[in-house]
């Protein structure tokens, strides 16, 4: 049987990529947006994938829990009563929850990983930098911060730690830091840099997105594991296998 999507955000830029992807794969799916109402469509699908706005999601999010829909969310940039009420409803139904969805970015979270546990923090410091498209709203990316994520598991950083760029007199960076810098502009589809600086060399994690159909084609795919799940938060890495 088809799997059947709900695609919430279709006129957004993944919203129609997903959609085009959709069909060439034979995925039935059902296109939304502002102004139409979820739950009129919810009992005609298996999985919900978000691409929309973070105010929907929690919203979007207990339709989904309440009908018993699978969902796949891809919205960042939510507030962190936005993210309780997106967990609280991963308690009834399976979730994939990822900042993005391309499977060499994923490749570069477990790369990351690897890199903060082998470099000593006090040798090497680490700096995220990523670029995107002058129309992106939200800043840092998500997977910006899922690259923060992966190298403070290795490295415990106090909040007052993080950087989102740096402005004025602002010392000597100290040990515990790591910053994130959001660079925007032209029609970049997404760019992200892990950099591991030490005295006298430096290691450059890099990926580079030239076209939307690769997150477009893992959101699928991460759509397509998702069915049938136990209830739950799961990550690219679970869809993948890298954990």
């Amino acid at each position: 049987m088809a799997l059947k999507v709900l695609m919430n955000g279709a006129l957004g830029r993944m919203g129609q990529a997903i959609i085009a992807r959709a069909k060439s794969q034979g995925v039935s799916v059902i296109g939304i947006d502002k102004g139409d109402d979820p739950a009129a469509y919810l009992d005609d699908c298996d999985v919900v994938i978000d691409f929309s706005h973070h105010t929907v999601t929690p919203v979007l999010a207990g339709l989904a829990a309440a009908r018993g829909k699978a969902m796949v969310v891809g919205t960042t940039g939510h507030t962190e009563e936005e993210k309780a009420t997106i967990r609280k409803a991963a308690e009834t139904i399976p979730m994939v929850w990822a900042g993005n969805y391309s499977i060499g970015v994923n490749l570069l979270f477990h790369l990351t990983e690897l890199a903060a546990k082998i470099l000593p923090s006090a040798d090497y410091a680490a700096e995220i930098v990523e670029l995107h498209h002058r129309l992106k709203i939200d800043a840092p990316s998500g997977t910006a911060v899922n690259l923060l994520e992966a190298i403070e598991r290795s490295r415990p950083t106090p909040k007052e730690a993080i950087r989102y760029g740096r402005e004025g007199i602002t010392g000597a960076r100290t040990e515990a830091e790591i910053a994130i810098h959001a660079v925007r502009g032209g029609d970049v589809v997404g760019e992200h840099t892990v950099y591991f600086f030490g005295d006298g060399e430096r290691v450059e994690l890099t990926h580079r997105a030239t076209n939307r159909a690769i997150f477009a084609s893992g959101a699928l795919t991460a759509a397509q594991w998702v069915t049938g799940k136990a209830p739950g938060i799961y990550s690219m890495q679970n869809v993948l296998g890298f954990k």
